[in-house]
């Protein structure tokens, strides 16, 4: 990957620099870990940028109990590892956005999110207790429905229960559509780098393009080279040529989990 590319993606000038001392300067030829580069990159954004809300792969959530017509409006902090990062309001109603996968028509065990009979959190917002489902003629899940409990109102110091489940969530009404690039690495490692006739192992599913995602609407406006934390999903980057006012192009430029630790001096 070359330097302008990385930087269409989203990595830093600092993030770089930050990889390039790790790395350290050999005569040899050589090679790296590229979870060190993306260690990198989550260290310099994770304290700077806005962790906001989008679903990547949209399901339909239907509050039947709360009332048609009717919005109102949650604080959420900005960047709990910011001290002056400060919060927003996002608008909450009867319609609903969720991810397809914190749904599960059987779920096995230890699944906490959403499933007929289980009660979740919608981060910010009330427990809702999923009642049903609609499938479409091809057997799809095309949408939930659910109820909602008006006590458990977050931070109103709500103790009457726990639930062992919170998910994310955009308002439907005003949700921005956005276009979004998850990138894998380019070259499948795990099942080796050359294939029998020596070529290089090409991963198949190196760029995923999800043209329907859905995000809070504060994200409107976000800049070209602009990047944000999408709760449970990674660092994204406004592209910085495709992307415009009418029409939001995400990159992924990393994700959030990461089981790489630099070496100890």
């Amino acid at each position: 990957m070359t330097i302008a590319a990385l930087r269409r993606r989203g990595f830093t000038p600092s993030s770089i620099k930050t990889f390039m001392e790790l790395v350290g300067i050999s005569k040899s030829q050589g090679s790296c870990d590229y979870a060190m580069l993306e260690y990198c990159i989550r260290e310099d954004l994770k304290p700077v940028v806005p962790r906001m809300m989008g679903v990547l792969n949209p399901l339909k959530l239907v509050i039947d109990n709360y009332p048609e017509g009717q919005t109102e409006e949650f604080e959420i902090e900005n960047n709990p590892d910011a001290e002056d990062a400060g919060n927003r309001k996002v608008t909450f109603s009867r319609e609903l956005y969720i991810e397809q996968d914190d749904f599960m028509e059987e779920p096995p065990k230890k699944y906490f999110r959403m499933f007929v009979g289980n009660e979740v959190r919608l981060k910010g917002a009330y427990f809702v207790k999923c009642t049903g489902f609609e499938k479409d003629e091809n057997g799809n899940i095309t949408c939930i429905h659910g109820t909602y409990d008006p006590e458990t109102r977050s931070g109103n110091g709500f103790e009457g229960r726990k639930v062992k489940g919170t998910i994310h969530w955009v308002n439907a009404a005003d949700a921005v559509t956005a276009e979004v690039r998850l990138y894998e690495n380019l070259i499948d490692e795990e099942k080796g780098k050359l294939n029998e006739d020596g070529t290089l192992n090409f991963n198949a599913n190196s760029l995923t393009v999800l043209k329907d995602a859905k995000l809070e609407a504060g994200l409107a406006g976000l800049k070209k080279g602009e990047s944000v934390q999408l709760i449970r999903n990674g660092y994204f980057c406004a592209d910085s040529k495709d992307s415009t006012e009418d029409h939001l192009v995400l990159n992924r430029i990393v994700g959030l989990k990461s089981s790489y630790k630099p070496a100890s001096n």
